[in-house]
């Protein structure tokens, strides 16, 4: 029998201003992906991943200290207590990226991976951090991920995370692939004119390189506080192949994005394709060494 996973990836649209208070923001927001997760389950839907930072605005955006407010403890916190009731109750594996307070005043930016059966199974903190450009100032916020590429062994199979601008670096998405993932998920803010046309180039490159299954999910629509650029939506699957599976054609508005992934394509691809028999690890070293 084929191993059939139906997955499901959610974008939307701010549904507060980003001038509210923070706890306002951060309530309406839960409240509105807790139906849009009610929905992928009535859908299907056996796994599912929100977008980065899915309770608020992409807030690095600016420079301001009332953003701290939005972090919580993972998985201690309320939101990843929350979620994981949610996906024991629609028995579905979930992704969810929130800001993460380690410490007192230490923050990672991190995405919780909840099994079907409600178990919190561990944590991805975002590896490679923006800031370079205007509007991308996520080291004001933020410390590197220090926990490595986890892959997570769920019900559905085994799912990593690699979080927006993790996804120009091939490096981890390598790592994901040799720790055997089968499904990788990476949540997105990302804006038209600096990277759309990569958007739908480098995910399915990382895909073909590895040999897995890639959801893509981007913010749709302008968001304040950025206010320089609009976010374009499009969240999609693709396969093993680099094949677009299912895509949102919506920019600017809220969406759920459902693809069925056969996972025993997997092996067939690898199987004609010997990527990770042919490499020569032993003659990488200058990667590591510049």
């Amino acid at each position: 029998m084929p191993r059939l996973v139906r997955g499901a990836l959610i974008q939307t649209k701010l549904c507060e201003p980003s001038t509210s208070p923070v706890a306002k923001i951060k309530q309406a927001m839960i409240d509105k992906h807790v139906d849009l997760i009610a929905q992928a389950a009535d859908q299907g839907a056996q796994v599912c991943c929100l977008q980065e930072l899915f309770y608020g605005p992409y807030f690095c955006a600016e420079q301001e200290m009332k953003w701290y407010e939005m972090a919580e403890r993972v998985p201690d916190g309320p939101t990843t207590r929350l979620m994981m009731e949610l996906a024991k109750k629609h028995k579905m594996v979930m992704v969810v990226p929130v800001s993460e307070e380690d410490l007192t005043g230490v923050y990672y930016n991190t995405a919780a991976v909840i099994d079907a059966d409600g178990t919190f199974l561990g944590k991805f903190r975002k590896m490679h951090l923006p800031h370079c450009q205007p509007g991308f100032w996520e080291k004001f916020y933020f410390r590197p991920g220090n926990l490595g590429y986890p892959v997570f062994d769920t019900a559905v199979g085994k799912v990593g995370v690699y979080l927006c601008y993790d996804r120009h670096f091939p490096e981890g998405a390598r790592a994901l692939g040799l720790a055997g993932a089968e499904i990788v998920f990476n949540p997105s803010a990302t804006v038209a004119g600096l990277s759309e046309y990569l958007w739908k180039l480098e995910q399915p490159a990382h895909a073909v390189a590895n040999q897995y299954f890639v959801g893509a999910i981007n913010r749709p629509g302008m968001e304040a506080p950025w206010n320089i650029g609009e976010f374009y939506g499009q969240s999609y699957f693709c396969d093993p192949r680099g094949q677009f599976i299912a895509q949102s054609e919506k920019r600017t508005e809220t969406d759920i994005v459902i693809a069925d992934m056969d996972l025993d394509i997997i092996r067939e691809v690898r199987n004609t394709w010997q990527f990770f028999r042919d490499r020569r690890p032993e003659t990488y070293d200058a990667l590591t060494d510049l």
